[in-house]
């Protein structure tokens, strides 16, 4: 379990256990929160209107009235979560097995439907809870085991490439650079632009809960106290959007539609996951409109 200073990330008092067959069958998003940890979300490359939810047990998908069923029969712990910048048949993972240990490296090629183990890792197999890829090079990944690791081929092999940023939350790859990376920590938001090998801090002195970048070099982070923020990588001084959508908590997991930027979906500190359509400014939660 990953905790944030007085935040707990991914557990917010759900008791985990055997997965009900109520998810099975299909259940709302606000049910969904008492029945599972969410790791991560993406809006689906080949339908927009249907956003991809990784959780504890298994990767599910959630329409746009809310209903959430499974992607597949997988109950594996999906504890990081990225798909294929424009491929929507290819999607990457790593995290537990549900029977335990570790998954490595995972990759599915049926947009969910089966994934199969591409390599361990170093001193795998590897559980990467924080894994991201370069949306211009998607043979470029990075993932935090301890070390980041990062692979150059789609991710066949590994390599270590530095230490992880101290307290780190989540990494996120510049659309501009394979080798720049971003790193949302407890103490600030930091960047390498030697592929990890070394960090400076660019929003310091603040908590940053997750960091997500789009292909017009925006840079989205929120800070806990302030709200979602805003930067560009050729001009990264931050502006507050919006005290976003749990303005007492913070944001877990943001995802921005790579079709319609203005377009976001988020899960708050308390499991509830929730969409802006105008850039973060006002949010809803999934399917109450």
């Amino acid at each position: 379990m990953r905790r944030l200073g007085f935040f707990t990330l991914l557990s917010a008092g759900i008791a985990l256990g055997a997965v009900s067959p109520a998810i099975a069958q299909g259940i709302t998003v606000a049910e969904l929160a008492g029945k599972t940890h969410i790791h991560g979300l993406a809006f689906d490359r080949a339908d927009p209107s249907i956003v991809l939810v990784a959780t504890h047990h298994g990767l599910m998908k959630a329409a746009p009235d809310g209903t959430v069923t499974p992607v597949s029969d997988s109950r594996d712990d999906f504890m990081g979560f990225v798909p294929h910048p424009t491929d929507a048949t290819i999607m990457f993972a790593s995290g537990h097995p549900q029977g335990g240990g570790n998954l490595g490296f995972i990759k599915s090629t049926d947009s969910g439907k089966s994934w199969q183990q591409i390599a361990p890792g170093v001193d795998g197999p590897v559980d990467f809870h924080q894994l991201a890829a370069s949306p211009g090079n998607p043979d470029v990944l990075y993932g935090s085991y301890g070390s980041i690791q990062t692979s150059r081929d789609g991710g066949k092999t590994w390599a270590i490439a530095g230490d992880a940023p101290a307290k780190l939350i989540d990494l996120a790859v510049s659309p501009a650079s394979p080798d720049t990376v971003y790193a949302a920590t407890e103490e600030g938001l930091k960047v390498s632009r030697d592929a990890a090998r070394s960090w400076q801090t660019i929003l310091p002195g603040v908590p940053v809960t997750t960091v997500e970048l789009t292909a017009d070099g925006s840079i989205y982070a929120f800070v806990p106290g302030r709200g979602l923020m805003r930067a560009t990588e050729t001009a990264p001084d931050f502006a507050v959007l919006g005290e976003g959508p749990d303005p007492a908590g913070y944001i877990l997991h943001l995802a921005v539609d790579p079709q319609t930027p203005a377009r976001m979906v988020a899960v708050t500190g308390t499991s509830a996951i929730v969409v802006s359509s105008d850039a973060g400014a006002k949010w809803a939660v999934l399917g109450s409109n």
